[in-house]
């Protein structure tokens, strides 16, 4: 296993977007609802996403969270954590993605998101919906993904916190958005 011991660990719940660096969960949070709140009769998908990336002497990953208006628009904003070594385990680097995965979404509990629901629930009758899913990185089929024989596991893992998973070819929060910014061996910020 190498290891850089120069690339410090960057784990801590500050997001950046292409046009913001530095906002905190609370904030992020805030956005949400802000988003929630322009069209509250819309039905929302709230979804997080992790995608990792492995670079000489570190491997990062990125973690996505992102509000999406069926058909109508999206907000997206991401965080890195850096772990100072090359996961080179598909294992281990995937159950290192959902776990990241499933931090951000413990931030978001029962009452966060009954915060959110409230929001919505005036319009309920009228289309008003949102659902949370957590997208893994893994597919089922083995004759294209070296992940097939983990997704089960990484499935079981997000249904035991309430969420519902969603795998490839459909989990573009961790295989589109997320792997974009994975990919770059740049570290955006460190703090």
């Amino acid at each position: 296993m190498k290891r850089n011991p120069k690339i410090p660990l960057i784990h801590n719940m500050s997001f950046m977007n292409t046009a913001e660096r530095r906002i905190e969960i609370d904030t992020v949070f805030s956005r949400i609802e802000s988003f929630l709140k322009q069209e509250p009769h819309a039905t929302y998908n709230l979804i997080i996403g992790t995608d990792g990336h492995v670079h000489r002497g570190f491997t990062k990953m990125i973690t996505g969270i992102i509000i999406r208006r069926e058909s109508k628009g999206a907000w997206a904003c991401y965080r890195q954590v850096i772990i100072p070594r090359e996961i080179t385990s598909v294992r281990d680097k995937l159950s290192t993605e959902t776990s990241l995965s499933e931090e951000v979404a413990c931030y978001f509990d029962e009452q966060k998101r009954g915060q959110l629901e409230d929001i919505l629930l005036p319009y309920v009758y009228h289309g008003a919906a949102l659902d949370h899913f957590i997208h893994i990185d893994a597919g089922r089929d083995k004759s294209v993904s070296k992940t097939a024989l983990y997704v089960s596991e990484m499935v079981d893992r997000v249904e035991s916190l309430g969420w519902l998973p969603v795998i490839k070819p459909d989990s573009f929060g961790a295989s589109s958005y997320a792997d974009r910014f994975s990919k770059s061996s740049k570290i955006p910020f460190i703090i």
